[in-house]
């Protein structure tokens, strides 16, 4: 089962009292007198929000506290400490445990249950219930059409003065407020320009009702900000009508950015080092519905606020100490509590001391009288003040927020543009270069064919007709023409390596690279070369590209081993820090590691045609596929003494336990 609040207190007097009061505001209440029933209480139900008295006749309501914080099922409960110690290391205490807040002995009523509300806002999921406040003094009235709107699915919140339900309003941020227009103390009239005024509740719809039968009325009430108006004697399902009609005329706001309420529960801290003055400031600020904690000196105060912030300062300057001046500067220097109001008071009337007090970083300064109806004035208008401010300040942040998501997506849809027109342009250099690929393979082709053709037959018929000299020009011409072949497949290969679609997939290595020492092993069989590769080696690539790589290698390893005595080429790999480096090692003619940082640029050859033929693209594009693929290609060698080809490649996501592959017993080829 569910309630609302747990209230904990060996008082019956306190128990009554603050179950009568959380039960008119429409909250569920268990009342228990020792720390044992309040844990068996919380063990068998939950509860949103826990009252604890901090001296309990079987326990210490602080303990009973960090019970409550330290249990997943109670963690996140709201709680507020009720006790007569109200000494500043009391509160610090049970602040530091954990509560949300700590309210002396005598408390204020209203002030309980305003933070009751306000915590049970903060606590629990926003419902989609629909609350409605009525303010009446006229019980009867009251309960016919709290009947009528809980029939109508209103939950109803009810109070008998226009105070008591301005503070009620500010605790429960009701979805309407109906109002009387003629009660003791303010009237309904009032009650709506104060919440039009309240930047917390000015959304509020309001529905004012009046048994006047002036014609003015009416304009009254609409010229007070209300949104509807209607008479008492209407039907009752008439009221029920406007009150639809305003709540779903209304613009919601959203909950992070409602300020606090300035009829909300309020905390004022009192700093001054006489008792007596003290208690005579507390009780008058308890009276107009204000929590009061109290200092003795600025020392105390600064630990307080350290613990526990408040809407209000009351500082007086002269004090043993840490004086009041003193303890302003300290405040304002703080961050975090900084913007808190603070307001001197002193016996003191000189302008001097004003000045200073006000240099100091005070926004008011009072002299202190037995006449507290001025202080309460400077009070309420200062935390005016300061909603004002917080409300201008989320206005301006709401407004940065806007000009910002603005600008991102202004520079979003400027990104999305300009890649657009890069796909473009991408696309159409591509169709040229298709074209222009198109136009290489077979119009240069054409001509190169006819020479090589021509010159194949004029030595095949005409070779009693030429003399050496004459056959070994056109063995020159065949031979180039075939060269030019080669290097237009090389480049075309090169130009498509870039436009390829990369497609990676799980591929082995190790067997792709015996087929291609087996094709050249084939092509040239005069040519033993021992190849070693054994074991795995698995990398995410695009099949297809990875087979050019090592064509390109082991061709070339195949190639300069040609003059050595026993050729050896090898392929293999090794795992480092999740990073595999594949070789291609050879025996053969190597080169000067002076000139490694050039092998693969286009048409750089180290070695002339005659002595090792080739066009000089081959590890250009070895050097592009590998690029692609997020990887490194470099070269090591010494001339005469072989070269070692080393290239990086994503490591596989299933890698091979053992990190090496490629070593183990050779195999003639």
């Amino acid at each position: 089962m569910t309630h609302d609040v747990l209230v904990v207190d060996d008082s019956l007097t306190v128990r009554m009292d603050l179950t009568e009061a959380l039960g008119a505001a429409g909250l569920g209440v268990v009342a228990c007198a020792t720390a044992a029933d309040a844990r068996t209480a919380l063990r068998d139900e939950r509860f949103a929000v826990a009252i604890l008295d901090v001296l309990l006749p079987d326990g210490d309501g602080v303990d009973l506290l960090e019970q409550i914080r330290t249990s997943t099922a109670t963690a996140g409960m709201g709680v507020m400490l009720l006790s007569t110690e109200a000494e500043v290391h009391d509160r610090i205490r049970g602040l530091s445990t954990g509560a949300d807040d700590y309210v002396g002995k005598p408390y204020e009523v209203s002030y309980v249950v305003a933070r009751a509300l306000e915590l049970m806002r903060r606590f629990q999921v926003p419902s989609e219930e629909r609350v409605v406040l009525l303010i009446d003094d006229s019980l009867t009235f009251r309960e016919v059409l709290r009947g009528a709107l809980e029939s109508g699915s209103y939950r109803v919140l009810c109070a008998q003065t226009g105070e008591e339900g301005l503070r009620l309003a500010a605790a429960a941020r009701p979805n309407a407020v109906i109002v009387d227009g003629v009660m003791p103390g303010i009237d309904g009239a009032t009650v709506i320009r104060r919440i039009r005024l309240d930047a917390a509740l000015r959304h509020t719809p309001c529905l004012l009702l009046t048994a006047s039968d002036e014609g003015g009325a009416e304009l009254r009430a609409l010229d007070a900000g209300a949104d509807g108006f209607v008479r008492k004697d209407e039907r009752l399902d008439v009221i029920l009508a406007r009150l639809g009609a305003i709540i779903r005329a209304a613009t919601p706001q959203a909950r992070e950015t409602v300020p606090a309420s300035l009829a909300g529960p309020k905390k004022i801290l009192a700093v001054d080092d006489s008792n007596t003055y003290l208690q005579m400031l507390s009780s008058v600020l308890r009276d107009a519905g204000f929590d009061v904690a109290l200092a003795r000196s600025g020392e105390e105060a600064l630990d307080l606020l350290a613990a526990q912030p408040v809407d209000c300062i009351l500082l007086d300057v002269v004090m043993p100490g840490l004086g009041g001046e003193a303890t302003c500067r300290q405040i304002k220097g703080a961050q975090g509590i900084r913007d808190i109001p603070v307001i001197l008071l002193t016996a003191l009337e000189d302008r001097e001391t004003m000045i200073r007090g006000l240099d100091a970083g005070a926004d008011d300064y009072i002299a202190k009288s037995s006449d507290f109806a001025v202080l309460k004035a400077r009070v309420f208008a200062q935390m005016r003040r300061k909603q004002l401010e917080d409300e201008t300040r989320q206005i301006r942040e709401r407004l940065l927020r806007t000009e910002v998501e603005a600008t991102e997506a202004r520079a979003a849809r400027e990104l999305a543009e300009a890649r657009a027109a890069l796909a473009e342009d991408l696309r159409r250099k591509n169709a040229e270069l298709e074209a222009f690929s198109y136009s290489v393979s077979h119009d240069l082709r054409a001509p190169l064919r006819s020479i090589d053709g021509f010159s194949q037959a004029l030595l095949e018929d005409c070779a009693s007709q030429l003399d050496a000299n004459g056959r070994a020009h056109l063995q020159r011409i065949r031979a180039a023409a075939q060269r030019m072949g080669h290097l237009i497949d090389d480049l075309l290969e090169l130009s498509r390596i870039d436009r390829a679609d990369l497609v990676r997939t799980r591929v082995d290595l190790a067997p792709m690279a015996h087929r291609i020492a087996e094709r050249l092993t084939k092509s040239d069989p005069g040519h033993a070369v021992t190849f070693v590769a054994e074991g795995q080696a698995f990398a995410e690539v695009d099949p297809n590209l990875i087979e050019i790589v090592l064509e390109n290698l082991l061709g070339n390893a195949w190639k300069f081993t040609r003059k050595t005595a026993m050729p050896r080429v090898e392929f293999g790999t090794v795992q480092r820090d999740q990073i595999s480096t594949f070789f291609v090692k050879d025996n053969g003619a190597g080169f000067d590691p002076a000139y490694a940082g050039k092998l693969f640029a286009p048409f750089r050859r180290l070695h002339t045609e005659k002595e090792f033929p080739g066009t000089g693209v081959g590890l250009a594009i070895v050097w592009r596929i590998v690029d692609r693929h997020g990887g490194r290609v470099w070269a090591d060698g010494a001339v005469g003494r072989g070269a070692a080809f080393r290239w990086t490649l994503p490591a596989s996501r299933r890698a091979t336990a053992d990190g090496a592959v490629g070593r183990g017993a050779a195999t003639r080829r």
